[in-house]
């Protein structure tokens, strides 16, 4: 699996809050539309006014790939022209584990893949 984070920063709460309303209908074409995206979210981040938090989860690379010339991809690019975009921070993480992060019960864990 491909985990990709972003922190995409705006000029103004009032921007980032349009673009995430005005991204809704792309945020859920692409989990529809594209092989391989299991989360696909754009959410405003409850603690900083102009930010939004990004997290998608790929298949792999070979869904991933393909997402960059698809056009629910150009259509949030388009949409992000539309208002005032400061910076974007990002990196993805290819993930070969994964468990749950709770035990039975909503068990606190002592530790995590040992």
């Amino acid at each position: 699996m491909i985990i990709v984070t972003a922190k995409l920063t705006f000029a103004s709460q009032a921007d980032r809050d349009r673009v995430v309303e005005l991204s809704i209908p792309i945020q859920q074409a692409t989990r529809d539309q594209e092989a391989g995206c299991h989360a696909y979210c754009f959410a405003a981040d409850p603690c900083d006014p102009v930010v939004i938090q990004v997290y998608e989860l790929w298949e792999d690379s070979e869904s991933l790939v393909p997402h960059f010339i698809h056009k629910n991809y150009h259509a949030m690019l388009e949409l992000f022209t539309k208002f005032v975009f400061v910076e974007s921070t990002n990196c993805a993480y290819l993930t070969e584990k994964n468990e749950p992060v709770y035990g039975p019960d909503f068990a606190i864990k002592s530790s995590f893949f040992s």
